[in-house]
């Protein structure tokens, strides 16, 4: 970034999370990334800067090993003119949420991370004229816990996104419970996948973003305002996905459209375009694959069908590879949290070992090494718990990062595209796959961690588990007595 070739107009605000804010550039694919903190916590510039600079390095270090060379686009980290920052901070003050601006932005340090727009498609440096679709998802953990570590019995039947929406629902935080369930997207059957991204689409929360041409256009952009219209979405993604049956307007048209999208989505998100390292992670699936909170499989159920095949997922696609990153998290919080507590006790009688057990990085290839180890033998030793808990903030990453999924159709006449490319019933479209929000999870949120599974499981054990034990139990008792009558008859 050029001194004195910063101009605040040039960019648009484009969303922000609970720790950073993002804008974006109008002509060239690119956004800047600024922290964000309550005003009465400001850190010094060198803290911002090596804050950003870890995050680079997690990126490069760690992810970009296990996701995959084409999936993870790092960044590096700028310095930016404080003028510009605090123009740039006025001009986009009015756009943000107000749920959001109980935090600033950071406009002391002037540091800042440029990273790709992946809204757009990651092959040329400024915006194409061509229509660019770009669907964000929050896929969330993909699998049941298999640690015998687990107190729980229902964590072995239940995923934690089901039972935690429950609980979202119960304190506000959501008006309805979602039919989305994890493990339904993570099974690699299609009808499984069609049935979870429908649901996504239906009930999209904070899970499932649409941008067109870098705006958003369907999803949250805040808790409290929604954009879900399925049919003002339909209108949208007519020029992606014309229905092959000609209709142009009504609830069929709308209806074949979503359908498009759902089918090339679950194409996308099975096709294995990343020709680079196949990761280093060979962790096979254990316990359930099917979570007996999803709806798809309590309506088979109803039906007196079996739940489809798990058909399992291409090792080389990135919900794959994902989900590997995510099986880190071998024990579960409850078996990691003991591990957790022996760390913390060692770095209270040796404060100055933390630097040295790269709790705060640096993130560099020693750490990375470190996470390979996959025994679970517990030798009591600290470089074993450290290095559980190492593994199980990396795991939390990949259950909280985001599918960037952008399609755009193929220009008539064009004999190549440098990019894979999908059929749709009306064209090819070009399109890319990224991965968003790859920052290391804090050390420091092992105990809220504890603390809110504890509270969801609980949660859902007195209220939803509980109703369903009455309802069969009042169903055995009619059952019962019904018997009990024919016999005297």
């Amino acid at each position: 970034m050029e001194e004195g070739k910063m101009d605040e107009n040039e960019w648009s605000y484009h969303g922000e999370g609970n720790k950073s804010l993002v804008v974006a550039h109008a002509q060239r694919c690119v956004v800047l990334r600024f922290l964000k903190f309550p005003p009465n916590k400001k850190k010094t510039s060198e803290e911002i800067l090596q804050h950003l600079q870890n995050i680079v390095d997690f990126g490069k270090n760690v992810m970009k090993d296990f996701l995959g060379e084409n999936y993870v686009h790092c960044g590096e980290v700028v310095q930016l003119p404080l003028e510009f920052v605090k123009q740039l901070c006025l001009k986009i003050q009015c756009e943000r949420p107000e749920s959001r601006c109980d935090k600033d932005l950071d406009t002391l340090s002037g540091y800042a991370m440029c990273l790709p727009n992946l809204t757009r498609l990651q092959t040329f440096p400024f915006a194409e004229h061509r229509p660019i679709l770009c669907v964000e998802i929050k896929p969330k953990c993909g699998f049941i816990p298999f640690s015998n570590g687990v107190t729980h019995e229902m964590k072995h039947k239940v995923c934690r996104y089901c039972m935690h929406q429950h609980l979202k629902v119960a304190t506000g935080k959501w008006k309805k419970i979602s039919k989305y369930c994890p493990l339904d997207l993570y099974s690699g059957n299609k009808q499984r996948m069609h049935f979870a991204l429908k649901s996504l689409l239906q009930e999209a929360q904070n899970n499932l973003r649409i941008f067109k041409n870098g705006e958003l256009i369907y999803g949250c952009a805040d808790a409290r305002s929604p954009v879900a219209d399925l049919k003002a979405l339909a209108h949208h993604l007519k020029p992606f996905f014309f229905p092959s049956n000609g209709l142009a307007s009504g609830p069929q048209c709308t209806r074949a459209v979503i359908r498009e999208l759902v089918h090339v989505i679950t194409r996308v998100l099975l096709s294995t375009s990343d020709k680079g390292r196949a990761g280093a992670l060979r962790l096979g699936l254990q316990g359930a694959r099917v979570c007996e909170a999803s709806p798809f499989s309590r309506s088979l159920h109803h039906q007196g069908k079996n739940t489809p095949e798990h058909s399992g997922l291409p090792k080389g696609c990135l919900l794959y590879k994902t989900l590997q990153v995510q099986m880190l998290d071998q024990l579960d919080i409850e078996g990691l949290y003991p591990l957790y507590n022996r760390v913390e006790q060692y770095l209270e009688e040796f404060p100055e070992e933390r630097k040295t057990l790269q709790i705060d990085g640096p993130y560099d290839e020693v750490f990375y090494q470190k996470l390979l180890d996959l025994s679970t033998e517990d030798d009591g030793t600290v470089a074993f718990a450290l290095t559980k808990v190492q593994q199980y903030r990396v795991a939390m990453t990949a259950k909280d990062c985001s599918i960037m999924i952008a399609l755009s159709p193929c220009l008539r006449g064009a004999s190549s595209d440098q990019r894979p490319v999908i059929p749709s019933s009306r064209s090819r479209l070009a399109f890319s796959v990224s991965v968003l929000d790859l920052d290391l999870k804090p050390y420091e949120s092992i105990p809220h961690q504890y603390k809110l599974d504890s509270k969801i499981v609980s949660y859902y054990s007195k209220t939803v588990h509980a109703k369903d034990d009455t309802v069969r139990s009042t169903r055995f008792k009619e059952h019962e007595d019904c018997t009990l009558v024919l016999h005297k008859v």
